[in-house]
Parts: C-alpha cells; sequence; structure tokens
C-alpha cells in the first residue's frame, strides 16, 4: 500500500484573509539576534579555523628556525635559490624540536618571557594565544551533534487496515460486540490510515487455524526485527562502526526483557565491552528526548577526547494486546502501532562538519500532582486483563504540563518581539494581584473585586520555530495543540501525516515526522539554519522538548 506524501491541502485558508504558507511567518534577522547562540554559530566554523590555526603555528616555527639558522650558517645555494639538501632539512627538524623541548623543559615561563631570553618571537605568541582561545571556547562549548537516524520501515506482511484490526479483535474471542463496536468507532476517528504495522504475532490471527501469539519468544522476535534493522540502518548513515559507540540508551516502555535490550543490541553487534548501556522503561511516549538528554550528559563526561551515542527508541506491541472490556483500556488496541527510530549522536568537534543537526536545548518537565500520576495507568480490569489505563483527565493534565514546558523553553527560542509581551503580562498580573490582598487587608473587598483581569499571552513560537514535531498521539491531540499554539496546517502536516502512515508508534513518532519534514514536506521544505521543535508527552506525567538546528 503506498505512503501517503506533502500536499498542497494542508496550507492553511482561512474564512476570512489570504492564504498563509511558510513564509508567511519569516522574522526579520535584527529580531532573532537575542535568540543566536553565538558561542553555538562560532564553533561550527571552529574547529577548521583551529586547525587552520595549528598549522599556521608550525610554520611560523619552522620560518623562525630557517631564519636563525640562515644568520648562522654559511650558504652554499646561489642567490634567489633554496638549498633542500639532506643537511639543511635535519637542521630545521632539529630546530623545531629544540624549541618543543625548551617549552617542555622549563614549561611556560621562558614563553612567557620577552626579549632576547625569551624562546619564541612574538608573532608565534600571539597565534599560540589565538589557538588558546579558541581551544577554551572548543572545550566549553561542548555541542551535542546528530550524525544520522532511521525508522523502522514494517515489511507489507505487517500492514493492516481498519477492516482487519477489527476482525483480529474478533479473532481474540474475549471481546464483546459491545467494545468491538466501541473499537470501530475510535479507529474511524483515530487519524490513522489503512496499512500501518501491527507485529506478526498478532497479525497471524488472521490466517485461518492460528492464534495470537503474545510469548516472549513472539516479543523477542519483533524487538529484533524492528531494533537490528533500525541500528544497523543508523549506523550506515552516520558511517560509524559499533565499536566506536561509547554510549548506548534504549528506551522501551512496557517491554523490558532479561537480558535487556541493550544486551541483545551489544551481543548482535559486537560493540565493546565497556560501553556504557541504559535500558529506560515505562517512561511513556515522551521518552526519547529523556534517552537523548541522558546520552548527551554522559557525551558531556567525555568532552575532552570526544565520544558517540546511539539512541533507540521503540515500542514492542506483542505481549501488550488487552484482552478484556474496559473502554478505558481500549484505546490502546486502536492507536499504537509497530515502529522505532534510532539515533547517533557525537560531541566531537570533528564530526560538526558532516553532522545533520546540532542539539540546542532540551527541557523536561515532570507534574507531581496524583491526578497526573493515575491519568496514564498500566493495571489490570475488573477480569484481571493487563492493559494501560487512560483517564479522562489526560487532556486537562497534558495541557499544563505543555504549558510549563513551554514557558521554560521559550526564552531560548522566542524572538524579544514575543518575549517582551510576555514578561509585560506576567509583570500586570503580578501589580493585580498584589493590589487585590492590600485592598483586602484593608478592608475593600468590594473594590478587590471590581479590579480587571489580565489574559495569559501566549507567545508565538512560529516566529522562533521553523517546523513542529508534534507527538503523534491522536487526532484529538494534534488538534488541541494547533488550537493552543496557533498553528498552521503545514505546521502540524508532519505529525498528521506521521499518524496516518504509521500510526502513533509511541517515543518514536517524532523521528517520523522529522524524517517526513526532512525528506517530503513541500508546504514547509526544510533549509540549513531552520530549527526544529519536537514536543512529546509521557506517563508519569511529563512534557519533554527539544530543539535541533539543521547544519
Amino acid at each position: 500500500m503506498k505512503r501517503s506524501v506533502s500536499d498542497s491541502s494542508f496550507v492553511s485558508v482561512p474564512e476570512d484573509g489570504p492564504v498563509k504558507d511558510y513564509r508567511d511567518y519569516r522574522v526579520r534577522k535584527s529580531s532573532l539576534i537575542a535568540t543566536v547562540n553565538w558561542t553555538h554559530v562560532i564553533g561550527t566554523y571552529l574547529p577548521t579555523l583551529f586547525l587552520v590555526g595549528i598549522g599556521v603555528l608550525f610554520a611560523q616555527l619552522v620560518h623562525q628556525v630557517v631564519t636563525d639558522l640562515s644568520s648562522k650558517v654559511e650558504h652554499k645555494a646561489s642567490p634567489g635559490e633554496i638549498d633542500f639538501s639532506i643537511e639543511t632539512i635535519t637542521a630545521v627538524i632539529l630546530g623545531v624540536r629544540e624549541i618543543f623541548s625548551n617549552l617542555l623543559s622549563t614549561f611556560l615561563v621562558a614563553p612567557l618571557q620577552s626579549g632576547e631570553g625569551g624562546i619564541l618571537s612574538t608573532h608565534v605568541k600571539i597565534t599560540a594565544l589565538v589557538l588558546v582561545v579558541m581551544g577554551w571556547i572548543v572545550l566549553n562549548d561542548n555541542p551535542t551533534y546528530m550524525l544520522a537516524f532511521s525508522t523502522f520501515k514494517a515489511p507489507d506482511s505487517w500492514k493492516v487496515s481498519h477492516a482487519q484490526i477489527i476482525q483480529m479483535m474478533k479473532n481474540q474471542g474475549s471481546f464483546t460486540d459491545d467494545s468491538i463496536g466501541f473499537m470501530e468507532r475510535l479507529l474511524a476517528r483515530s487519524g490513522t490510515g489503512q496499512s500501518t504495522a501491527w507485529p506478526p504475532g498478532i497479525v497471524q490471527c488472521l490466517e485461518e487455524g492460528k492464534e495470537t501469539d503474545r510469548s516472549i519468544l513472539a516479543s523477542r522476535k519483533e524487538a529484533e526485527a524492528v531494533i537490528f534493522d533500525i541500528v544497523e540502518s543508523a549506523l550506515k548513515k552516520a558511517k560509524v562502526h559499533p565499536k566506536e559507540v561509547d554510549v548506548l540508551v534504549i528506551n522501551c516502555s512496557l517491554f523490558s526483557p532479561t537480558p535487556s535490550l541493550c544486551a541483545m543490541v551489544i551481543s548482535k553487534f559486537g560493540m565493546r565491552q565497556d560501553i556504557q548501556s541504559f535500558n529506560l522503561s515505562g517512561m511513556g511516549c515522551g521518552a526519547s528526548l529523556i534517552s537523548v538528554g541522558l546520552a548527551k550528559d554522559m557525551l558531556q563526561r567525555r568532552r575532552l577526547q570526544g565520544g558517540k551515542a546511539l539512541v533507540v527508541s521503540t515500542e514492542i506491541i506483542t505481549p501488550n494486546l488487552y484482552r478484556g472490556n474496559e473502554r478505558g483500556f481500549l484505546l490502546q488496541n486502536t492507536l499504537f502501532r509497530c515502529g522505532g527510530a534510532a539515533i547517533v549522536l557525537s560531541n566531537s568537534w570533528m564530526d560538526g562538519r558532516r553532522a545533520w543537526y546540532k542539539l540546542l536545548h532540551t527541557v523536561r518537565v515532570q507534574s507531581n500532582s496524583e491526578e497526573a500520576y493515575n491519568c496514564v495507568y498500566e493495571a489490570q480490569d475488573g477480569e484481571e486483563q493487563r492493559g494501560v489505563r487512560l483517564s479522562k483527565e489526560i487532556v486537562k493534565v497534558a495541557g499544563k504540563c505543555m504549558e510549563k514546558n513551554m514557558t521554560t523553553i521559550g526564552p531560548y527560542v522566542l524572538p524579544l518581539s514575543e518575549q517582551i509581551p510576555v514578561v509585560t503580562t506576567m509583570a500586570i498580573k503580578f501589580m493585580i494581584k498584589m493590589t487585590g490582598k492590600l485592598l483586602k487587608m484593608c478592608g475593600q473587598e468590594k473594590l478587590a473585586a471590581k479590579l480587571p483581569k489580565k489574559k495569559h499571552y501566549v507567545p508565538d513560537f512560529k516566529r522562533g520555530i521553523d517546523h513542529f514535531c508534534i507527538h503523534a498521539g491522536g487526532r484529538a491531540v494534534i488538534d488541541g495543540i494547533e488550537k493552543n499554539m496557533k498553528l498552521e496546517l503545514f505546521h502540524t502536516e508532519p505529525s498528521r501525516m506521521a499518524l496516518l502512515n504509521y500510526g502513533n508508534t509511541s517515543s518514536s513518532s517524532i523521528w517520523y515526522e522529522m524524517e517526513y519534514i526532512q525528506e517530503h514536506q513541500k508546504t514547509n521544505p526544510l533549509k540549513k539554519g531552520h530549527r526544529i521543535m519536537q514536543v512529546a508527552f509521557g506517563s508519569g506525567f511529563k512534557c519533554t522538548s527539544g530543539v535541533w538546528l539543521k547544519l
């Protein structure tokens, strides 16, 4: 079945006013100066300049040695000629070695001396000082680059239509007619397409005489099929050998076998024995950016020599088919699909020139209320059937969590034209609140009640972000974020197309969206210098976001 690609219908057509496209949200460069991280800008070209500087420094040292020798040694060559004899070359090499020997023997005292007592000339000192400053900037920047990423493309034998999904549910022999009808209505409104992937252990029940296989063996086979494929593809794209990987992070929320998924990958690809591996579970659909953040933190420990990290995000469907009839659990059977993504990261500044993206910011906000904790909850129903229960409060909880996340990341990505109204609104609301308290303390409750209510200013993130990867948790989730953030249709197109073509693939969904932006979207084409924001939600409840710069 053919995948859907970008369509001009995703350009917004307002009821009153002209058609809007991505060009309407271009901001003057002068307005974006406050959002520019100049360390990132300089750091992009600094590695090349640093290598050139080292070459210049060495050339200056050779020139100094040749100049000194020419004043002490009798010339045999004719005027205008250069004598490249073995004796001359040897003398130059010995002179350079003598300089470095003197530097090492006297440490940093002699080079800093002025006048006749100094070993180095003034121009060599200046070049060395510039290189020291450049090296200091490189070490303090410590950027994280994305060398490549890859997503799982299921074989045709895994893909099923809505009708086949309903038939699979009927073949379980555990659902009532009411539950089947409820799942049919959910599928019709889900926004998923007619060619999404289910694992072979469940799809095989469509064949006559075969039952669903939800065993640990079938679950491992699904995990191996998905993870091995994306890891091999991502490493190949990044031109990285498995033994070069220093950090491995795998997140899979509902399937955590022993040995771990990390051990499975390390064994398959023959990675080093001293690799740092982390297996994250139970963190829901927002776990991918948490894994990226963890990999970034671990790479920070290797800032001098640099390192590479492999992040794998997936969800295994085979053991998690719910077979009960409680409506709070049935949504998982209609929305989640097979999928996965592997991302190769590096903090080596030598990799900056070949990287696809540069990580600018990551923000994670964790709610701590009982309501938030219970809104996505793995449990057993009244018939002891295991599944994930989704609360009706999930939309409200997600909205509050996302508001806190956007408030945190806003100052890093928004231009001053959007930041100033936010600060002004907060100051006015604070003044009104304090005035109300003061009037109440003075017994003027009626006057305090008449104080105006200042609405919260919602900043326009479209002024600082070019592309959005909103977790494809469902059509209602995408619609809600589109409305609250005032996004255009072409901004949410990647999320809708990922949901249509692949379904909700849990933590890996934001990477299917980034892949769509990178390879297929025509209504808002990706260009060098664009910034992409990824936003995802997870159980607990948490909201994670990350901003990438296209290199």
